[in-house]
């Protein structure tokens, strides 16, 4: 048992994203490099609209309707994992729904539950409640916003959150490099 705790303690987190404009590709891959994580991007079965007002309709109704669609193959299975990041664009206040689908697709049951998202100054919403009523059974921490993809500032923005988060405890099990270097 002793070694089983040992490992969860050092085995990196799972980084999970889907990124519809390349906003929050670019803030899971800084976390990635960050955290020395795993990182798997999702992707719809089928592709969302390029024109912004067909996106903002399909976003819109999909969001009312609580629509998880089809995603492609090629996640990581969650299970080994006792840490998991999860980003998502906020999309009408609220998480996109290909994450919602790999959320509601996936047991995180006792997991720690990073969530973080991008945003262009639209409506602010409740990620980290989004999440949480998908996952109730998990500890779904502070979710973190990021206007866009946080520019110059995104790696300050995350050693500030990740220090906020306790990433550097026990109870995560690991450090991040960037955390490490300021203490």
């Amino acid at each position: 048992m002793g070694q089983m705790v040992e490992e969860q303690r050092t085995m990196p987190p799972l980084i999970v994203s889907y990124s519809y404009s390349g906003n929050t590709y670019r803030i899971a891959q800084q976390l990635q490099a960050m955290t020395g994580g795993d990182w798997c991007e999702i992707h719809p079965w089928q592709p969302y609209p390029a024109a912004f007002p067909a996106l903002l309709e399909q976003v819109r109704h999909e969001v009312r309707v609580g629509c998880r669609p089809r995603l492609l193959p090629g996640s990581k299975n969650p299970k080994p994992y006792s840490v998991v990041f999860v980003g998502t664009p906020n999309w009408c206040g609220t998480i996109a729904p290909p994450l919602a689908s790999w959320l509601a697709g996936n047991d995180l049951s006792g997991k720690i539950i990073l969530p973080f998202c991008s945003h262009c100054g639209g409506v602010a919403g409740n990620i980290q409640n989004a999440v949480a009523k998908i996952c109730p059974k998990a500890d779904v921490r502070a979710a973190l916003y990021i206007m866009d993809d946080g520019g110059v500032y995104l790696p300050e923005t995350l050693r500030q959150w990740l220090g906020k988060t306790d990433w550097g405890s026990p109870a995560l099990g690991r450090q991040c490099s960037a955390c490490a270097s300021q203490r």
